[in-house]
């Protein structure tokens, strides 16, 4: 995030019914059910969806007592599409057609990768992995992507609900927040098109239905007279999700982390299981970062973490905090040694990884969400705190 004091930041979210959402949801939904079944599963699943079409692809290793078939990951992508509410002419959960192409998984990666003898598991790719912190909202987020998520995620439980059953699945929002004395003030706009059941709907229809749930989220005084509104600006929005435009998983990596305000690494997360250091280093990343400022040892902090193919211990650990820092970077970096082990294995060990928890993540963001009681979002706990404050 910017030094300056004053200034405008905006970030962006989209809904469950956003195309490439629908997709990381079915791919983290197939990657729960292998997972269920067997922890130590490895999966990688890609979706790609266009009108009345998914197909999936990508590869999985798992014992054959365990074995999953086609039919089985096909219907789990099946039902993701009728509980997110697609259910229209050109995008419908009971008619759309699934094709299914996820194969065993390549040797030449699981030897490289597997624990063997001495030799502990290995990360199974190369890559560099970015976690973030910040003291500007209590969830230790960037305000702009977290009102921004918080948004649609109000405007999904309401038309779940039926009480704005006007709403369709596919919306996206847009916060431009203005930082005074370098804290979030006030939105200086407020983005939103939201697809709509009922094709007569004016925008500013729409924005009179979806007004009195935004002033819900945000905080008090954040909206005020001066605030300029854009509530589907385009007009008339209809025709939404996979029927309107493609969807990929993994192209939404901005969103699902800090949108913008800090860096991310090569690799999305949703397809992935736990054992692929994308995902799970970054979980971990952003366990270290916001322990680290729970701690008082900075306002914010940027930690990345790095890894090479087949080697266990990361290649690099490296602190910023911005000159916010209460204690020298180069010691919260040892201190982060000291505290975690940040091999493959022990990273899904210390946050308890290998369990089916992953759909829930694949909207409204992997970051900033409240640890659950089975398990999810667990990289949000700030039970490490102690620990680092012990090892500096």
């Amino acid at each position: 995030m910017s030094d300056r004091k004053n200034y405008l930041f905006t970030s962006e979210s989209v809904s469950e019914g956003h195309p490439d959402k629908v997709c990381d949801q079915i791919s983290d939904a197939v990657i729960d059910m292998i997972i269920a079944r067997e922890p130590e599963a490895r999966v990688a699943v890609e979706t790609a969806a266009t009108t009345n079409k998914v197909v999936l692809m990508g590869e999985v290793k798992i014992s054959d007592d365990n074995a999953v078939t086609p039919e089985e990951i096909s219907a789990v992508a099946r039902g993701v599409i009728r509980d997110i509410g697609y259910r229209q002419k050109g995008f419908h959960f009971k008619t759309c057609s699934i094709d299914c192409y996820v194969h065993e998984q390549s040797q030449d990666i699981a030897q490289g990768v597997d624990a063997a003898g001495n030799k502990d598991e290995g990360a199974v790719d190369q890559g560099i992995m970015f976690g973030y912190a910040t003291d500007e909202t209590p969830e230790l987020m960037p305000a702009p992507i977290l009102y921004a998520h918080k948004i649609l995620r109000r405007l999904s439980e309401v038309r779940h609900s039926g009480e704005a059953s006007q709403l369709g699945p596919a919306a996206k929002s847009q916060l431009p927040v203005e930082y005074r004395d370098g804290a979030p003030a006030r939105v200086h706009t407020i983005v939103l098109s939201t697809q709509h059941v009922d094709a007569d709907m004016s925008s500013a229809d729409v924005q009179d239905l979806v007004q009195p749930y935004i002033h819900e989220v945000l905080p008090e005084g954040w909206i005020a007279a001066e605030t300029i509104w854009h509530v589907n600006p385009t007009g008339r929005f209809v025709i939404g999700g996979p029927d309107g435009d493609a969807g990929l998983t993994g192209r939404k990596i901005i969103v699902d982390t800090y949108g913008g305000a800090a860096p991310h690494g090569g690799g999305a997360f949703s397809g992935k299981d736990p054992t692929k250091v994308d995902r799970s280093a970054a979980y971990a990343a952003r366990y270290l970062a916001k322990n680290v400022v729970a701690a008082g040892m900075a306002a914010r902090c940027t930690i990345q973490l790095s890894y090479a193919i087949g080697v266990p211990e990361p290649l690099s650990i490296y602190v910023d905090a911005g000159g916010t820092e209460t204690v020298d970077p180069a010691r919260i970096e040892a201190a982060i040694r000291a505290s975690m082990s940040l091999t493959p294995r022990g990273i899904r060990t210390h946050l308890g990884l290998n369990r089916p928890i992953y759909r829930r993540t694949a909207a409204y963001g992997h970051f900033g969400r409240e640890a659950d009681a089975d398990g999810g979002f667990s990289w949000e706990r700030t039970d490490l705190v102690d620990a680092l404050k012990a090892a500096v």
